[in-house]
């Protein structure tokens, strides 16, 4: 089993296949921004050979993340090669972090691969604001392909950034819709990763505050829930549905964190609110297991005790993924 130096054990392994993506949020990417060339992406295989690896040290969660995961080509299959991990039982689960921009095309064949849940990140239900967010984004197309995804039989909570003078006074609407339609909703407290980062604003807020708020206007009842991530939830009690606070900030998790990030080129991040990493590649592609086992063993043995992000970070969040 994979434990770090604090005694914390790692079962869960956040994935990026690509740092590309078809919108462009302010907090995540610039408007206009330098990916990877496409030969430092992982291939399949290789991205298939990290997850045996992983699973082989006790890793059961796996989440799939980019930039957008939908954006890269075959995607369909790395999830049906991943999923036959969960039929075998080796696996809890594998799920899939989205913009839903490519949702509506691509559902049912997830669905059809083995997924059976997915996150997507959602910041507003008011097609202006949601532009403003993305820059490019069409918010209909996302509702399409949330649509798409309900009806294909995908469970779907959705993510949303408190984001300070954007989405704020959206959060009872998005409350209410997310319990209409069946979905849980959680919200984040912005990180400040990359020089946009809204939480570098002095207009930025925790979620402490907003929740006081919310308690204010919606009866929320405690809730043991957990979906595998940081969130802790409550239940709205008019709604019968799951809301969700990720609070990195204010309230750190660090403590129970049980997962690590590895991004589209091979390098595993211990920690999100760090900017360490350890390159996977050359064990990847010039050794064998036991090199990979060693090179993963060494990246656990650094994962901090707590986060860095009271000091910020210049990586930006499509480099690692959610």
């Amino acid at each position: 089993m994979l434990t770090d130096p604090f005694g914390r054990r790692i079962t869960s392994l956040r994935l990026s296949v690509t740092d590309r993506c078809d919108l462009r949020c302010h907090y995540c990417l610039g408007e206009s921004v330098q990916f990877v060339p496409k030969w430092q992406i992982l291939s399949f295989e290789e991205i298939e050979r990290l997850t045996e690896a992983f699973i082989g040290l006790g890793v059961r969660r796996v989440r799939l993340t980019g930039g957008e995961p939908l954006v890269r080509s075959g995607l369909i299959t790395l999830v049906a090669r991943l999923t036959r991990h969960v039929a075998a039982g080796r696996l809890d689960e594998v799920t899939l972090t989205t913009n839903g921009t490519r949702l509506a095309r691509h559902a049912e064949a997830l669905r059809a691969a083995g997924l059976r849940r997915i996150n997507v990140s959602l910041d507003s239900l008011s097609p202006d604001t949601f532009r403003r967010i993305t820059r490019v984004g069409r918010l209909e197309t996302v509702l399409e392909g949330i649509a798409a995804a309900g009806a294909a039989g995908l469970a779907v909570k959705i993510n949303t950034l408190a984001l300070p003078s954007l989405n704020e006074a959206e959060i009872d609407r998005l409350i209410g819709w997310c319990g209409a339609q069946g979905f849980a909703l959680s919200l984040i407290e912005p990180m400040p990763l990359g020089e946009t980062g809204p939480c570098r604003s002095p207009a930025a807020r925790s979620l402490v505050e907003l929740r006081r708020e919310i308690a204010q206007r919606w009866t929320l009842q405690p809730d043991d829930f957990r979906s595998g991530g940081p969130s802790r939830y409550v239940t709205v009690a008019e709604t019968g549905g799951r809301l969700g606070f990720i609070t990195p900030m204010t309230h750190g998790f660090c403590g129970a964190c049980d997962r690590v990030r590895i991004s589209a080129t091979g390098h595993l991040f211990p920690c999100l609110g760090q900017s360490a990493s350890v390159d996977l590649r050359p064990a990847l592609r010039n050794g064998g297991p036991r090199a990979l086992d060693l090179a993963i063993r060494a990246a656990i043995a650094a994962k901090p005790q707590r986060h860095g992000f009271s000091s910020g970070l210049a990586r930006r969040m499509n480099v690692t993924g959610g």
